[in-house]
């Protein structure tokens, strides 16, 4: 394989740079010649494709986003707009492309890859919600925000001895807030794969309230059927507490990439190269066990999500 390209797709993901440039240097490593296409497959679909060296790709390790920038493309959903892409990649010669981000570019990819081209999918996603890897790139950094916004909360919500519902990303999939609300330390967590059980949640904030707790933090996933004000209301008319509501929203998306997700980014990015190299088709690269590990592309994204029961029963236990 000579020629390969590399875009970034769906939502920004702390670490996405830092996949882009071992992609490219990488590739530059076993002589092959790599392209950067902007935009997703929405630049794709217009030819904003550029070649890109290893000076592509300086200075950018560090950064949050992506250099290559995103979008979402409801073209290339369509028939006319999906004959463009393949034309595209045709034009180039492109014969092997990386596509970094979740679960919708994964499965975009998933259809290049019917038609002939070999496709490297990377997890670039806060979400951290393809089953086929424990973790995904920008997840760490995203949980890591959150942490730092519990920890700023939690000094304005003792003072004025108040409840605080923060609200984080993840539409299906509760790991944001799992992950923050367990080593935040909040009272509890509200994730889209269990029903709200606000007995259970006003019973913990007065048992707190009971033993001298000043705050009572409950993180909840943008997923959750009832939303903030609902939920606010409810634990202010059965507690008799002022509750308060955060949004983080996109601040979770942003800031410089941990350096777990550096590396993280770094080893999948190599991996998908040397996948490229050794002619082993398309396929989906993740880590288990603290091993870098890649599946079939349509294998990958078929697997269903599990959730982790046992962090949310350590959660409830240490609250």
């Amino acid at each position: 394989m000579k020629n390969i390209g590399v875009l970034t797709s769906g939502g920004d993901s702390p670490g996405m740079n830092a996949a882009i440039r071992a992609v490219v240097r990488s590739a530059l490593y076993y002589d092959m010649k790599v392209y950067g296409i902007k935009k997703g497959f929405e630049g794709l679909i217009h030819g904003e494709i550029v070649e890109m060296n290893i000076s592509s790709v300086s200075d950018i390790i560090q950064r949050g986003g992506t250099m290559l920038r995103t979008a979402r493309s409801e073209a290339f959903m369509t028939p006319t707009g999906f004959e463009r892409a393949v034309d595209m990649l045709k034009n180039f010669e492109i014969e092997g492309l990386v596509i970094i981000g979740g679960d919708g570019s994964l499965a975009g990819g998933l259809k290049l890859a019917k038609e002939g081209f070999t496709i490297m999918g990377l997890p670039g996603t806060i979400d951290n919600d393809l089953a086929y890897t424990e973790f995904t790139i920008g997840f760490d950094t995203a949980v890591n925000t959150v942490l730092s916004a519990i920890g700023n909360i939690r000094d304005t919500s003792s003072s004025h001895e108040r409840s605080t519902i923060i609200e984080v990303m993840g539409r299906n999939c509760g790991d944001i807030a799992l992950y923050a609300g367990l080593a935040g330390g909040a009272e509890y967590i509200l994730v889209p794969e269990f029903d709200v059980d606000i007995n259970a949640i006003c019973r913990k904030i007065i048992q707190g309230k009971n033993r001298g707790k000043l705050h009572s933090i409950i993180i909840k996933a943008e997923g959750v059927k009832m939303n903030c004000e609902e939920l606010a209301a409810l634990i202010n008319q059965r507690t008799g507490l002022e509750t308060k509501i955060v949004v983080l929203g996109y601040i979770q998306r942003g800031g410089s990439p941990t350096a777990r997700d550096r590396l993280l980014s770094s080893q999948m990015g190599f991996r998908a190269v040397e996948l490229f190299n050794a002619n082993a088709g398309s396929r989906a690269v993740g880590i288990r066990g603290n091993h870098i590990v890649d599946f079939d592309l349509e294998e990958a994204l078929a697997l269903p999500k599990i959730w982790n029961h046992s962090l949310m029963e350590l959660s409830d236990i240490l609250s």
